[in-house]
């Protein structure tokens, strides 16, 4: 395939904005021009040059990848809490960051290769009507020009962002024992869990996973320019560097509303899930 770099000129009321969009072989990810774009100029380029299914480009690796990864996830979480409650304070707030880390860490490990391949898809630049690579043909490629350590990139950083599960279920945890606490001192208040109380856990969760995002969302910018195909960026601190030399601090959070809009939501309902089907199993989430 030729390499191509594509500059779309976005027009936003007055002023011309450019907005380099990688391809799946040499160029990068969205690129800053004079201003940086928003969410819905961005938006609105991607549907004029590539189409509505852009949108959804990368969404099979996703779907296959989810359910493992929650399930790798939760059962790791599980067993590592009750291993840390026998040598830490039970339930204290060491036990919920090591557990939470140790999860993160078992999941990152196991699941890179097929969020590499998603992110790779969703690097791909390509105009309307011209074919693109689905899951299994993107995987080949990644494996034919870079080996299996191709399907690894952006590992480094995937394990910098462990900090944010670790804050996340800190936050929650606590937040959740306050609920619990609160609702057995509350009188005339019924033993059984009803909706309220896990519509509590949902808003908890959602706190939790906004503030952990804001914290450490600098790990997703790195790991995305990593995951670019033949681009410069070859380690994590070397990243780090050079998107702060080149595009100032604030390239950091370049893209954060959109991962609050898409991270909030989904860890909201997948904790509230989860307490749900612990509770609906008989067995008490600790």
């Amino acid at each position: 395939m030729a390499q191509k770099d594509t500059l779309l000129h976005l027009f936003a009321g007055g002023p011309v904005f450019q907005v380099q969009l990688g391809t799946v072989n040499g160029a990068g990810v969205i690129r800053p021009g004079p201003v940086t774009p928003s969410l819905l100029q961005v938006l609105r380029s991607i549907l004029e040059k590539e189409g509505p299914k852009s949108l959804f480009r990368g969404l099979g690796p996703n779907l296959v990848g989810v359910a493992p990864s929650r399930a790798i996830y939760f059962a790791a979480y599980s067993k590592s809490k009750e291993t840390f409650n026998g040598i830490f304070v039970p339930n204290s707030g060491i036990v919920h960051m090591s557990s939470a880390g140790f999860a993160a860490f078992v999941t990152n490990s196991l699941m890179n290769p097929i969020w590499m391949v998603k992110t790779r898809m969703q690097l791909e630049k390509k105009a309307r009507g011209e074919k693109k690579m689905n899951a299994f043909q993107c995987a080949r490629y990644v494996y034919k020009t870079e080996g299996m350590r191709g399907f690894y990139r952006g590992l480094t950083a995937s394990y910098a962002g462990i900090s944010e599960t670790m804050i996340c279920f800190l936050i929650y945890e606590t937040l959740k024992k306050y609920l619990a606490q609160r609702r057995f001192t509350t009188p005339d208040t019924d033993t059984e869990k009803g909706a309220s109380d896990f519509l509590g856990l949902m808003v908890a969760a959602a706190f939790a996973k906004g503030c952990a995002s804001c914290i450490a969302y600098p790990h997703e910018v790195i790991r995305t320019r990593l995951r670019e195909e033949g681009s410069k960026y070859k380690y994590f601190f070397q990243t780090a560097r050079l998107v702060a030399v080149e595009e100032g601090y604030a390239a950091f959070y370049r893209g954060l509303i959109p991962q609050l809009i898409r991270q909030i939501p989904n860890t909201a309902i997948v904790l509230s899930t989860y307490e749900l089907i612990v509770h609906l199993l008989g067995e008490p989430s600790k």
